[in-house]
């Protein structure tokens, strides 16, 4: 059986963006969704005293959050086979688990907040980081799947560690029919600094090129793979955030790798995966690289 769509839920309007793109991406994909609710009312509410068989109430609640989240979905599309669960966990934690055998999470770009919500944008930010399956981060009003005209914008970083991302973001334009605009950004050599003069427009011109040889390099497998796949590439001077930043106020879904280093979450996923999960104006998949 196909992998299945996680989207974590928490009753605000942001999460229910993110259900609404979950279930249209499993028709897309053809299989099934799976809706969430994490929080620690266990810790603590099993640990006050007087605490007796019935659940907290805060259970209930969640309960209710996830059959209502259920019932959207199957409103949107009635085919697809939804299973729903609330967990008594760190929301980050549990969402790993139940996104262990998941082809991608879902999440909305904010929660509620406080301690007890999940979907605090650091929640959609540790998961990113860590996940071992594509993370969405649904930002923005997503366009209707039957629109016109439908876009995906792909940041192709350093050789080597952007494959998947790739692979995802071709994926998904066959999926949605979709034109892909794959960028690669660069910047001029450094000037200015000790030991260093001002680049020559010799010396830019070698650095495009460069950008034009990595872009061509990363897209050659997976554009033979798939040639019904209108391909736009771009190699722009200047910050890959800003150029991705721009093309999210266009895309239905901008695609990015994430670096999964052992250091500070916003390091771990890079600064400009870090800045698109902040200010995107559309959905943002973050692809984890194998290895």
């Amino acid at each position: 059986m196909d992998k299945p769509l996680v989207v974590g839920v928490d009753g605000s309007d942001d999460s229910l963006r993110a259900v609404d793109w979950a279930v249209h991406e499993a028709v897309r994909r053809a299989v099934g969704l799976h809706v969430v609710y994490a929080s620690l009312w266990e810790q603590y509410e099993r640990a006050a005293p007087g605490f007796g068989a019935e659940p907290p109430p805060e259970e209930a609640a969640a309960e209710h959050i996830v059959a209502a989240a259920a019932e959207r979905a199957a409103r949107i599309a009635p085919d697809v086979a939804v299973t729903t669960r609330v967990v008594g966990r760190e929301p980050i934690a549990a969402l790993l688990g139940e996104g262990a055998a998941a082809a991608v999470i879902v999440l909305g770009g904010r929660g509620r907040g406080g301690l007890r919500t999940m979907l605090l944008g650091s929640t959609s930010l540790g998961v990113a980081a860590r996940a071992p399956c594509p993370v969405v981060v649904v930002r923005g009003v997503p366009q209707e799947p039957a629109a016109a005209f439908s876009r995906i914008a792909l940041g192709v970083g350093d050789p080597g560690r952007c494959s998947a991302a790739v692979g995802f973001a071709f994926a998904e334009a066959r999926l949605r029919d979709a034109e892909l605009v794959a960028v690669h950004a660069w910047r001029r050599p450094p000037h200015g600094l000790p030991g260093t003069g001002h680049a020559s427009g010799q010396e830019a011109a070698a650095e495009h090129h460069g950008a034009e040889r990595v872009l061509d390099a990363a897209l050659l497998a997976p554009a033979g793979a798939h040639p019904d796949v209108a391909v736009l590439r771009r190699t722009p001077e200047g910050r890959a955030r800003d150029f991705l930043l721009d093309a999210s106020r266009t895309a239905d879904l901008v695609v990015v790798g994430a670096r999964h280093r052992p250091v500070a979450v916003g390091l771990q996923l890079g600064p400009v995966s870090h800045a698109l999960l902040h200010h995107a104006s559309c959905p943002v998949a973050v692809v984890p690289q194998p290895g």
